[in-house]
């Protein structure tokens, strides 16, 4: 039975020698005719398998290549060769699936990111990528734990939306109508009503503005799954599909909102060093062999682990929109004409700006809030000055803006009149309103993307290379 068989990452941990073991996994070498080492992707470490002379003939032998798959039985011994402590001395042997050697892509060597990402259905075999998607489970198990063990409700909101959250239009049609011959009205636009919602339909960019919904009833509750952002930013921060957290707190004002945020990104690195350091160290030695050929100006100041510890063991600096403005004014980069982006009270934070806080200024992730109401969205809470709301944004080392949230407005008056400077059509959303004329009460919440935690976590410096198939502009292969 295929079922009957031990994971590598458990014979290497357990040690127990002179059991008798069948492990399944794929080939990365094979040597001397003698010794296979293979690999099931359960850690970066393969186990060795030793075969006697008589075990397999030359057919079976000339098909053992890289990629291949195997089926092996025997003991698990005391291993007499340097880098392993067992091995698998073999009694049987079944080769699974064969693996052209001329053709299969991933020959024993390095192969740089931008190769793989070619190769994304087959990068998962390489010791850089099994090391980040483990990673990447890891998080989002640990995701469900954290709201899980706070008694958080997990609500599934819709991935297709007649409405905009983030009232950026950057949305994603969703339609059935004919492309070449779509039915329109007297007007000559569109006419939707004939379409399979009878209305507009996007994918979502957030299931925000649903999860109100549940935490005016449930009191907290949580979203993860998928959103859409249909932006043609094409950087190594930027993803068309991508994966959001977004936890909704009925009875939480700013301060509680930024709270549970920092100990929410605290609870999951504290979680990936639990159960993944072994990964997260083959990581760090990766990023310190990729940085050595850098300047020495350009190499990060903190190993990953290093950088990940400090993070979970340091309070997260807290400021006001105003003062991060009046310390980029301040700062040498900005009186020596180092920004691209100009500095102004009233400008939405660029992430070289945001990097500048955290990076060379404060030297820790930073928390900034009350923003200028005209850069954020309609439904953030109005402060009294009349100038800003409050907002809030959590900013990483390496990345920039990783949590952005906010109280939320709770006073339909308020609502409604910043929705009618926004030009937000009040009916299209009187759903949205009842939350505020049935009991309403203050509450907050935010959204982390989840990719850009995993690329915090592993030190990754391009989102496509943590998230299995990256969809961005003019690319959806796979």
């Amino acid at each position: 039975m295929f079922n009957k068989r031990t994971k590598i990452k458990d014979l290497l941990s357990g040690e127990k020698t002179g059991q008798e073991v069948t492990v399944m996994g794929w080939v990365r070498t094979f040597r001397n005719n003698q010794f296979i080492a293979i690999n099931d992707g359960s850690t970066n470490n393969n186990i060795q398998i030793v075969i006697e002379l008589g075990l397999i003939d030359d057919a079976t032998s000339k098909r053992i290549t890289t990629g291949a798959s195997l089926k092996v039985s025997g003991k698990l011994i005391e291993s007499l060769g340097k880098g392993q402590k067992v091995e698998i001395k073999a009694t049987s042997l079944e080769i699974l699936g064969d693996s052209d050697a001329e053709k299969y892509p991933l020959q024993p060597k390095k192969h740089s990111l931008e190769f793989l990402r070619e190769k994304a259905h087959l990068r998962f075999r390489t010791n850089t990528f099994g090391a980040i998607f483990r990673i990447r489970h890891a998080l989002a198990f640990a995701v469900h734990q954290f709201f899980n063990d706070r008694g958080f409700v997990y609500l599934h909101t819709p991935i297709l939306t007649a409405s905009d959250a983030e009232g950026a239009g950057e949305m994603f049609q969703v339609t059935t109508l004919p492309l070449n011959n779509a039915p329109t009205k007297a007007d000559g636009t569109i006419d939707f009503s004939q379409d399979f919602f009878g209305k507009a339909t996007n994918l979502t960019v957030s299931g925000q503005l649903e999860g109100e919904l549940g935490a005016m009833a449930f009191s907290d509750i949580y979203t993860f799954g998928p959103t859409f952002r249909a932006e043609n930013s094409n950087t190594a921060r930027h993803l068309a599909e991508f994966w959001m957290i977004e936890p909704e707190m009925a009875f939480y004002d700013l301060e509680d909102n930024r709270n549970l945020a920092e100990e929410f990104i605290k609870y999951l690195i504290g979680y990936a060093m639990k159960h993944n350091m072994e990964d997260l160290e083959f990581l760090d030695t990766r990023l310190k062999e990729e940085e050595n050929s850098l300047p020495q100006d350009k190499r990060s100041e903190m190993n990953l682990i290093e950088k990940l510890e400090f993070v979970l063991n340091n309070s997260f600096e807290h400021i006001t929109y105003t003062e991060a403005i009046d310390i980029l004014l301040a700062s040498p980069a900005y009186k020596k004409k180092k920004f691209k982006y100009d500095v102004q009270w009233g400008i939405d934070l660029q992430s070289e700006h945001e990097r500048y806080l955290v990076e060379k200024h404060f030297k820790k992730p930073v928390i900034v809030t009350d923003y200028p109401k005209d850069i954020k969205a309609f439904y953030m809470r109005q402060n009294d000055d009349g100038k800003t709301v409050a907002a809030m944004d959590i900013l990483a080392p390496g990345i920039g803006e990783i949590v952005g949230g906010s109280q939320r407005e709770e006073r339909l008056d308020k609502l409604e009149n910043r929705m009618k400077e926004m030009d937000i059509p009040s009916e299209e959303m009187s759903w949205y309103l009842d939350t505020r004329r049935f009991g309403t009460v203050p509450h907050a919440g935010f959204g982390l993307g989840f990719e850009r935690m995993v690329l915090f976590v592993t030190g990754m410096t391009n989102i496509r290379d943590v998230i299995p198939f990256a969809r961005t502009p003019k690319n959806c292969e796979f």
